[in-house]
């Protein structure tokens, strides 16, 4: 065993209190039930319980401290006996690993008991107290459309599980998806935790969404625009037929009824708001700049002169 003063990592005149509170803090943190199946780590608390227990004891200390005894409690004159002789030979029964003062029964469990809450009787096991495992956070991405419409998305665990999603309609950006069971194990009998699967949704080349309504921007041609016409738009459920009525001013918006998506709360479906946008040709038309300067002479555009008026 080694020097209990550099197990706890204090020195020979630290005060009982303070011995205490650092074997506490060690024991705490190196308890079977926080290190579960860590081996190494249940050596190490068991050190460190053995240790305490050997210098919170004035009379052992004080012969530890003259040489008396070895670390691990062992008359002195035992040490090389036990060596040669192994680890049956040792008059305490401690066995290899030390702790043989503390005879065949120590148990570091009993001295952490009785250090947090009174201890427990020798012939009880004391029952590890239960905790629910941890969450365990995912992300996925998922196409626009899926989103709104719903879908089904497989993702692999930490575990090396792989789960299928189902991500609700109209699932939001940022909306978290809880799957009971599928997060860390539980300890102690505890109930598993949680895995939260968290959506981040891409963006669409064409589609935005306000709450339940899909909007979209449409280009059309000024001869649509000015003479209406009948013209192809897509929605979230596929292709429909949208009239644009004569004289149709870029900006305005036309509403496509229950095109929209669902509320999954009232089941009530929005709409396509359609945005109309006027498109010129890239390059300059000369027959356009004609019948629009004659246009222009004629109607002297004063509806909108007068509108703009305003604003300055």
């Amino acid at each position: 065993m080694k020097d209990p003063y550099k197990v706890l990592g204090v020195s020979k005149d630290t005060s009982p209190a303070d011995l205490k509170k650092t074997y506490r803090k060690l024991a705490m943190k190196l308890h079977p039930d926080q290190n579960p199946g860590d081996e190494k780590v249940a050596e190490q608390f068991k050190e460190v319980s053995a240790a305490y227990a050997l210098l919170s004891d004035e009379k052992m200390k004080a012969r530890y401290d003259r040489g008396e005894i070895n670390p691990d409690g062992s008359e002195k004159g035992f040490a090389n006996y036990q060596q040669h002789a192994g680890g049956g030979a040792h008059p305490f029964g401690g066995g290899g690993q030390g702790f043989g003062a503390f005879g065949a029964g120590f148990d570091a469990e009993d001295l952490f008991s009785s250090l947090f809450g009174g201890g427990r009787a020798r012939t009880q096991q004391r029952p590890k107290p239960s905790r629910r495992g941890e969450d365990r956070t995912y992300k996925i991405d998922i196409d626009f459309l899926d989103a709104v419409r719903g879908s089904k998305k497989q993702i692999k665990l930490e575990t090396g599980k792989t789960l299928n999603v189902n991500t609700p309609v109209n699932v939001k950006e940022g909306q978290q998806i809880r799957l009971k069971g599928q997060g860390s194990p539980g300890m102690g009998g505890g109930p598993n935790g949680d895995a939260l699967i968290e959506v981040h949704i891409k963006k669409h080349p064409y589609f935005t969404r306000s709450d339940n309504n899909i909007i979209m921007e449409l280009p059309i041609t000024l001869e649509e625009a000015v003479l209406g016409a009948k013209v192809t738009v897509p929605t979230i459920s596929g292709k429909i037929s949208l009239t644009i009525p004569k004289n149709s001013s870029s900006g305005k918006t036309m509403r496509l009824k229950g095109k929209g998506a669902a509320d999954p709360k009232t089941k009530k479906t929005g709409d396509q708001l359609v945005k109309l946008m006027i498109m010129l040709p890239d390059e300059a038309d000369s027959n356009l700049e004609k019948i629009i300067k004659k246009w222009s002479t004629d109607s002297k555009d004063s509806e909108v002169k007068n509108i703009r008026g305003h604003l300055i």
